[in-house]
């Protein structure tokens, strides 16, 4: 019998995270789903309405907490995905430098596009 392989230690902070975050998205995306497109539907949001929205400490809380949580996620599951692939030695770190850069990158322009959008700069 095939014996099963993974990156992640069962038990494991990677494991763990990777777990909460999964958890913590499913109850956020159904939220989001809820709100932009039952609440008030795809056609009716508009910039001014994101803006309102993102004034409310709550919601852009939220929304950025979010954001971090989605990025952490997606680069912990392609890292560990490549790892199980056979990635090692200076490659896994190239593409662990590159995949934190990344999401870093990516966390610092959704951050300054949440504040801006909160009027808080």
């Amino acid at each position: 019998m095939a014996e099963r392989y993974s990156s992640f230690t069962p038990g494991g902070t990677g494991w763990f995270l990777q777990r909460v975050t999964a958890a913590f998205l499913v109850v956020v995306l159904a939220f989001h789903f809820f709100l932009l497109h039952f609440v008030n539907h795809a056609y009716e949001v508009s910039f001014m309405g994101t803006q309102a929205r993102m004034e409310n400490i709550g919601y852009f809380l939220t929304m950025v907490l979010f954001l971090v949580t989605a990025a952490f996620h997606g680069v912990n599951g392609v890292y560990n995905a490549l790892v199980n692939q056979g990635l090692e030695g200076t490659q896994k770190k190239v593409v662990l430098a590159v995949l934190t850069i990344a999401g870093v990158g990516l966390v610092a322009q959704g951050t300054y596009v949440a504040l801006t959008m909160s009027g808080m700069i």
